[in-house]
């Protein structure tokens, strides 16, 4: 994901107060262990999820209406699509160590 620039605060800002019901649901959806890390060189924000299911907190399909709310929230300060789902790029494991 990309934060625009100058908005590091305001994003550190509204994640601190995010808002009980959507992390309830993130967790009822299988999602733990979630981070969200910050790039101050290129603005990437890079997310970390473990998943216990087929689903994950970027999952743009059937989107319920508390994501719809917290993704217009964020519209403003991140790079977004055209339903304001934040920009995205699947990358691929190249290592792992249990």
């Amino acid at each position: 994901m990309y934060l625009k620039p100058g908005f590091e605060k305001e994003y550190e800002k509204r994640h601190a107060a995010i808002w009980p019901e959507l992390k309830q649901m993130i967790k009822d959806q299988g999602v733990g262990n979630y981070s969200i890390f910050w790039d101050k060189e290129t603005n990437i924000l890079f997310a970390y999820q473990e998943c216990s299911g087929e689903g994950n907190s970027q999952d743009t399909t059937d989107v319920d209406p508390i994501t719809q709310k917290w993704w217009d929230m964020m519209a403003d300060i991140m790079e977004v699509n055209s339903d304001n789902s934040p920009v995205t790029i699947p990358i691929q494991e190249v290592f792992h160590m249990d």
